[in-house]
């Protein structure tokens, strides 16, 4: 189902290029992210080139899986057939320890609790060709909720 759509299932991302290595590894849902071996700096979204001094020497590293919230919405109505049923729901850029943000969902919590700087950590939510889709789910006094 990788990509497609079919009434009441959730819409799987596809895997683009350079995005690979960052797939595999949500199959045993490690957080992975790419390095630029040139200026030695992390980067989101995967791609095949380095976005700040377009080196194309890119090694792939595993991430704490923690940050905090930088900026949210709350999706009251899904316009999108996949999601419809499932609302209200988080829609979070998340900045990774690593200092990268990546857009995912938060979960485990009531939308009405989620606020920007609320510390977060990476749970995984299952797609049907065996790779894990990146979440967060709000850290209480250090553990996961």
């Amino acid at each position: 189902m990788n990509g497609a759509v079919t009434p009441g299932s959730r819409l799987e991302p596809g895997v683009g290029q350079g995005a690979e290595p960052f797939w595999e590894a949500t199959r045993t849902r490690t957080l992975v992210l790419p390095w630029c071996t040139a200026c030695d700096q992390p980067f989101f979204y995967p791609r095949p080139f380095c976005p700040r001094c377009l080196g194309r020497t890119i090694q792939w590293q595993p991430a704490a899986g923690t940050g905090v919230v930088y900026a949210f919405t709350v999706e009251h109505r899904a316009e999108v057939d996949p999601f419809a049923g499932g609302e209200p729901f988080v829609v979070a850029l998340v900045e990774l320890a690593e200092g990268v943000r990546m857009l995912s969902n938060v979960v485990g919590c009531p939308p009405g609790q989620v606020r920007v700087d609320l510390p977060v950590a990476v749970c995984w939510e299952p797609l049907s060709d065996g790779r894990h889709l990146p979440q967060f789910t709000p850290v209480v006094a250090g553990v996961p909720s």
